[in-house]
């Protein structure tokens, strides 16, 4: 009821303001005739009052603009009446420019307010396929605390190549984190292969390093199939070619023990633990998926240490290429060391909140992240015994 409630509120705030600009706009011809009243004849405001409509066509629809066009026309025969204009051969002039203006106005409104509605569509769409290839993370996979965050850059309006998912598998988890070079709807669909590679990986239980390998061959038979069509031009794959890449990062957690991960050319996953904040750094830099040739196709994968408690936070370039007014990268170690205590799906929000707040109307970049926190050792403790107590009665019963 809350989330209804507020939806209503907003709307009613949206459908206020342009009757706001309206009533403000047509109050403009108003004052300027008040003014002409007030001031000799020598002074005239009437030939201002064609700046009304012309501003209502920025601001207003076409039939808040109508409404200002009816108040500014009746306003400028009285100005004109006022100062003793009505019988000069100026007046008929006035009358033609300002129809002139207004009907201008008109029509660049009714341009205006169509080129948004395709805009706002256009936005919709591309954020509906998104949702339907980025699936939400669900909350708890075996003993871990997942949440994932993905937000367009302010100033995009084309799809974003950022990836990720999780999957869960026997007594281990696996989890992606990419960014598809390019934008549009050629990563998109470079976007879905990853994605369905990692999965059908997933599904088979694929060990680490072949989820990799399977992920590279998958990555190239895409970008042979876009190349195609492009060349044929019934594709849109023209940004493809043999250099393209996919920077990722991908781990495997078991229930207990460390995490192993395989770095694809992407930034270092964050492990936040007891108020520190630790980069685990490959220790062999890896060429990113489709430029596996650069290093004979090895699989580096590395270990690191994931003790219960501990928060694992994987994210894309956009978030630490975000720039204030300075021009100053945002800090994202330095921030994490004052959320390390928070849940996954806490620790999400707080980054993008401070990142909104960093960078403004400067996030120029898509921005995807992936918290996922190991159950403290109490926490598990208590979901074994309250698992024997649930065995032991079902086995009573």
């Amino acid at each position: 009821m809350r989330d209804f409630s507020g939806g209503l509120a907003r709307a009613g705030e949206m459908c206020r303001r342009p009757m706001v600009l309206v009533a403000a706009l047509s109050l403009l011809p108003v004052l300027l005739l008040v003014a002409d009243l007030l001031t000799p004849p020598v002074v005239r405001f009437g030939p201002m009052m064609v700046a009304a409509p012309a501003l209502a066509a920025i601001f207003c629809s076409p039939a808040g603009v109508l409404a200002v066009i009816a108040v500014t026309l009746p306003c400028v025969v009285a100005a004109s009446l006022v100062n003793q204009q009505l019988d000069t051969v100026n007046f008929p002039v006035q009358v033609v420019t300002i129809g002139l203006i207004s009907a201008a106005a008109l029509a660049a409104s009714a341009v205006r307010v169509r080129r948004e509605r395709e805009l706002a569509k256009s936005r919709w769409v591309a954020e509906v396929t998104q949702r339907v290839l980025l699936h939400p993370l669900p909350r708890q996979v075996g003993p871990f605390e997942v949440a994932s965050l993905y937000q367009a850059a302010d100033e995009e309006a084309a799809i974003g190549g950022d990836l990720y998912a999780v999957a869960h598998h026997g007594a281990r988890t696996q989890v992606l984190l990419g960014d598809v070079q390019g934008k549009g709807l050629a990563s998109l669909e470079m976007v879905s292969c990853v994605l369905n590679s990692f999965r059908q990986s997933a599904r088979h239980g694929s060990p680490l390093p072949d989820v990799v390998r399977e992920l590279g061959a998958a990555f190239h038979e895409e970008v042979q199939d876009l190349c195609a069509a492009a060349e044929t031009g019934s594709g849109s794959g023209s940004q493809f070619g043999e250099e393209s890449f996919v920077t990722a990062v991908v781990l495997e957690l078991p229930e207990e023990g460390p995490v192993r991960l395989a770095n694809l050319g992407h930034p270092p996953p964050l492990l936040l633990q007891d108020g520190t904040v630790t980069a685990l750094e490959p220790t062999v830099p890896v060429p990113p998926l489709g430029l596996e040739e650069l290093n004979g196709g090895e699989v580096i994968v590395d270990r690191a240490d994931f003790p219960p408690g501990a928060t694992l936070l994987l994210y894309t370039d956009g978030v630490t290429e975000a720039r204030d007014a300075s021009g100053a990268f945002y800090p994202l170690a330095e921030r994490l060391r004052r959320w390390a205590g928070l849940t996954p799906e806490q620790l999400v929000d707080a980054v993008q909140r401070d990142l909104r707040q960093y960078a403004g109307s400067r996030l120029t970049d898509d921005v995807a992240m992936v918290a996922v926190r190991r159950a403290p050792a109490a926490v598990r403790s208590a979901g074994v015994h309250s698992g024997e107590l649930t065995e032991a009665r079902r086995r009573a019963a």
